[in-house]
């Protein structure tokens, strides 16, 4: 059922007329995001509440007991520029670690308590395969936003957003690894990136299945407060008989996000504006001859992803 919201900011009243009752409210602010150009992160919905709290994310919008027409308002500064505001270009490696692995690593990835979460994960999300994993291949994970396109700069087409040599990097990847999409963001999101990227439907490669955020947890940290993370766990632990910690490697511009698995983690450098840098980026290129080369490890529990390059400038020149 419809569920038609206006939507009050920056002095203008915006019509949300597309929504469901089952869709949430981060489907709402990512809604509002191509209204206003303000980022979901960035907004604060004033007037949404269950049981007089603000409404989380996941909430749908049913849930919330509104009437047709409701008018809400929405705080949240856009930003022109976000690639300003997120620091310096791609190649500052100092600057853009935005999570270093340190100390409390340790403590995070083996507390109880979040060990539970992933178990909880484990049981109750519902993973769709879209195809089979394959006995005897290892598993590449995948973030989208900034890793394998631009999502902020503007074009007419998705494509001209994504990072050259995507489909060269993943036809290469697929001949040694299954290959997971996990993005913090909604399912129906990552299946229309997807789909425009022409990820899900190309011949030369085939994605196992896909994750949003709804697989994600919230742990704590001592200096960071909370942080939602992918914990690799939810993976190993609905396929133990296939993918461990010995064969699984991810790739994510945000270095919090294997915050529960550091050492099954690559920091990659974010692909940022597009047209500025799709002749220069060669950072999938690069990865697929790293990948080709620890593939032909047993166990990739000896590796420091954090010096993939110096891995494959020794390995290349031998």
């Amino acid at each position: 059922m419809a569920l038609p919201i206006i939507v009050k900011w920056g002095g203008q009243e915006y019509s949300v007329t597309t929504l469901s009752e089952d869709d949430t409210v981060l489907d709402l602010k990512q809604f509002l995001k191509t209204l206003t150009g303000v980022l979901p992160e960035r907004q604060k919905l004033l007037g949404l509440k269950v049981k007089g709290k603000p409404a989380e994310n996941d909430v749908k919008l049913g849930a919330l007991k509104l009437k047709p027409n409701t008018k809400i308002m929405m705080m949240g500064t856009r930003e022109e520029s976000l690639e300003d505001v997120l620091g310096p270009p791609p190649d500052n490696d100092d600057v853009i670690n935005d999570f270093d692995i340190e100390d409390e690593v340790v403590e995070v990835e083996n507390r109880e308590e979040n060990l539970l979460k992933i178990s909880r994960r484990v049981k109750e999300y519902k993973v769709e395969i879209l195809n089979p994993p394959r006995e005897g291949k290892k598993l590449l994970v995948l973030d989208v936003d900034y890793t394998l396109f631009d999502h902020r700069s503007c074009a007419e087409t998705g494509v001209e957003l994504m990072r050259p040599y995507l489909h060269e990097f993943l036809t290469s990847a697929y001949e040694d690894y299954d290959i997971v999409i996990w993005s913090a963001t909604n399912m129906k999101w990552i299946e229309a990136k997807m789909k425009e990227l022409g990820v899900s439907t190309n011949a030369n490669y085939k994605i196992t299945f896909m994750l949003d955020s709804a697989a994600m947890i919230t742990v704590h940290t001592p200096r960071r407060g909370l942080i939602d993370v992918k914990p690799l766990g939810v993976i190993w632990g609905k396929f133990s008989e296939f993918y461990s910690k010995k064969n699984t490697i991810m790739f994510d511009d945000i270095g919090r996000n294997f915050l529960m698995n550091p050492q099954n983690g690559l920091k990659i450098r974010p692909f940022m504006k597009a047209h500025l840098n799709r002749d220069k980026d060669k950072e999938l290129l690069k990865l697929t001859q790293y990948l080709k080369e620890i593939a032909k490890l047993d166990d990739f529990l000896d590796l420091n992803h954090k010096y993939w390059e110096r891995y494959l400038s020794k390995k290349q020149g031998q």
